[in-house]
């Protein structure tokens, strides 16, 4: 038996990180594998009719073991890798996928879960189990549990064409994107670009053994240069380079990749009973359908539309005055922009970093979590870690119950990816009468302490610290049966809910009262610096918000109807901006076949969720505004129909119940500064 197989004899029942060597990691995934196989085949054999409990709960519970070790291995494969990691998690992935499919395609095990689900009206079930329930059923039918085996093979063989379709159209964005080279050699055309960016052209183009400066379509060498460049005709001419991927007349098209993709979504959504690709994504999705999805979008799009308009006009103008510019093109909104945010808003990161010391600010997130949901949190030094740079917290309510276990990890170093993220070491879950509380975990890449300073954040690094603290705190206070529904285990575009709403206190007086202190007076910031970085938060917010609302009705045309007789994808393309449009067209460029977020990526039929997620967020806030920030009876509603609840219920019907309406569009656009 290894460590990592066996009840862990630790306090709390914490990860044993010292005790785990990495040769132990293959020979503990291989007796997980087969101990979950085990578990799965005895509810399979089990001689006794199906019921709710042996079946539904059994598989709720089954592969325990393999899920913990699995957490433990891949949260340090993010946070903490190395080679030996990546090549175990080689070997490990496809391993895993196998036994994914192995479970999914059991059709004895369907049979069982069926059974049980043909029965549900006359089963006294609680909401929790009749989801768990119906998500059983589901899973299996969404992967083909019902098709005949004639089905079936056709449902393997589009799902083995769309593989291949997806990986060629990725392949042919990356080949246009390396293929495309603008080589400066007179310094005067770097004019208006920032030093650093200016210093890795020139890296670049020494790498390329060539002569100036080098740029590119990757974005940290694109971005800059379409945003700080005097010279408008190389902008131009790098603007058009980028548009035009995948949709020249080379090896690497995508016209025909993207077309195809398409109707195949269309084919495999029709054969496992759906209308359309899109209604078949969207049954699992909070937004359920898409008829829902286009009113929302246009719904938004029409409040958002005329402040959209009047800044495009506005930074026509700009540019007017500026440079004698008659017609605004796409390769000057951004520089334009830049230059019209300097003007009009004179705020420096570096005058705010003082008031934000990273102990302060993390134990301001603390002090809000004490004040609207009663939790405590002290750091203790006997639960073990991967790193010796990671705090752990004991979180407990005000009679001492343990709530949840919570790990820090805030600081760059090798072996660790970047961003910021939550991830759990184990979930919250009730077995056997007896309350499992889970063990949660934030991993940043802040700025370290120095000899002189300590960490010291930008407001952006607060805002983040906050939205990761806010998903901590859906795992922390959940409070479910069954582990697949507990804490985040809820729709894509809802999970989104609980970080996105707690990175409002960051703008709050009575708030950032709390924490934001100048790190060597004790001063409170002055409320004219956030009012200044409330200001420029929802500068030109019309056109950003219509730009991504234009990114998902594109999605929405391709997916949500039958795109079969659709030849032409640049005149397909126009239909769907035209509600849309500011800048002139450019007839050379396309935006799908380079749109790999739904062509090569998960967010197919699903991009609007970006902006579904902000509506709840500001909605949720502005019950708070209305009634205090730290109002008591809306904590509890948030706490005991949102965070606690995971994905017990329909999100929809959680949000109304704390909410006692729909959410309102409202919120969003006057927080977005298009409302007056």
């Amino acid at each position: 038996m290894s460590i990592l197989t066996e009840k862990f004899k630790t306090k709390h029942d914490t990860a044993p990180f010292s005790q785990i060597k990495n040769e132990d990691y293959i020979p503990a995934f291989d007796a997980a594998i087969q101990k979950t196989k085990d578990e799965v085949d005895a509810i399979v054999n089990n001689p006794d009719a199906a019921t709710f409990d042996n079946t539904i709960a059994a598989m709720s519970y089954s592969g325990q073991t393999l899920d913990r070790l699995s957490s433990i291995f891949f949260n340090l494969h993010s946070a903490e890798t190395n080679d030996e990691l990546e090549k175990i998690a080689q070997d490990v992935a496809p391993k895993l996928s196998a036994l994914g499919n192995d479970i999914t395609l059991n059709f004895d095990l369907f049979k069982r879960v069926k059974a049980v689900y043909d029965q549900k009206d006359q089963l006294s079930l609680t909401t929790e189990q009749t989801t768990l329930l119906e998500k059983s059923y589901k899973d299996f039918v969404r992967n083909g549990a019902l098709l005949n085996d004639e089905q079936k093979e056709q449902l393997r063989a589009i799902d083995a064409e769309l593989s291949l379709l997806k990986l060629k159209f990725g392949e042919n964005v990356l080949a246009e994107t390396n293929a495309y080279q603008l080589l400066v050699s007179e310094e005067k055309d770097l004019a208006g670009l920032p030093e650093g960016a200016i210093e890795a052209a020139q890296a670049l183009a020494k790498a390329n053994e060539k002569e100036g400066w080098l740029f590119t379509l990757d974005f940290p060498s694109y971005l800059p240069f379409v945003t700080y460049a005097d010279n408008r005709e190389l902008r131009r001419e790098i603007t058009l380079a980028a548009g035009r991927k995948a949709f020249q007349d080379n090896e690497y098209n995508n016209v025909q990749n993207v077309l195809k993709i398409v109707k195949l979504r269309f084919e495999r959504a029709k054969l496992l009973g759906y209308a359309t690709h899109a209604d078949f994504v969207l049954a699992e999705r909070m937004a359920q359908n898409p008829t829902k999805v286009t009113e929302f979008l246009n719904d938004l799009l029409g409040k958002a539309k005329p402040a959209a308009q009047h800044e495009f006009a506005e930074l026509g103008a700009f540019a007017k005055k500026l440079d004698g510019i008659e017609q605004l093109e796409k390769w000057d909104g951004a520089y334009y922009a830049e230059k019209l945010k300097q003007e009009r808003f004179n705020l420096d990161d570096e005058k705010l970093k003082p008031y934000f010391k990273l102990e302060n600010v993390l134990h301001g997130a603390f002090e809000v979590a004490h004040r609207l949901f009663g939790i405590n949190f002290k750091e203790v030094n006997d639960i073990e870690t991967y790193h010796e740079e990671v705090q752990t917290f004991e979180v407990t309510k005000d009679n001492g119950e343990l709530v949840a276990i919570f790990y820090a990890d805030f600081f760059p170093r090798k072996g660790k990816r970047n961003g910021a993220w939550m991830t759990s070491f184990k979930p919250q879950y009730v077995q056997n009468g007896k309350q499992q509380r889970p063990h949660v975990s934030i991993v940043c890449n802040f700025t370290r302490p120095t000899a002189t300073k300590p960490s010291l954040l930008t407001f952006q690094e607060v805002t983040t610290l906050f939205h990761e603290f806010g998903h901590a705190l859906h795992g922390m206070l959940a409070d479910t049966i069954y582990p697949t529904l507990s804490g985040t285990s809820v729709y894509w575009d809802f999970v989104e809910l609980p970080s996105q709403v707690m990175e409002n206190w960051c703008y709050e007086k009575e708030a950032l009262e709390l924490f934001a202190k100048h790190y060597e007076t004790g001063e409170v910031i002055p409320m004219e610096l956030v009012e200044k970085i409330r200001e420029s938060a929802s500068f030109l917010e019309g056109m950003a918000t219509m730009r991504q609302l234009s990114f998902g009705l594109l999605d929405m045309g391709w997916h949500g109807q039958d795109p079969s007789a659709i030849a032409d994808l640049k005149a397909f393309e126009d239909g769907q901006f035209a509600s849309t449009k500011l800048y002139p067209d450019v007839k050379e460029n396309a935006m799908s076949t380079a749109f790999s977020h739904i062509f090569n990526g998960g967010y197919s039929s699903g991009y609007y969720s970006y902006k579904w997620a902000e509506v709840l967020d500001a909605d949720t806030f502005d019950y708070f505004k209305q009634n205090g920030i730290f109002n008591a009876d809306i904590a509890h509603k948030f706490q005991d129909n949102i965070l606690s609840k995971g994905g017990t219920e329909h999100p929809m019907v959680l949000y109304k119940r704390f909410r006692g309406q729909e959410p309102s569009v409202e919120p969003l656009l006057k927080r977005a500064g298009l409302l007056k």
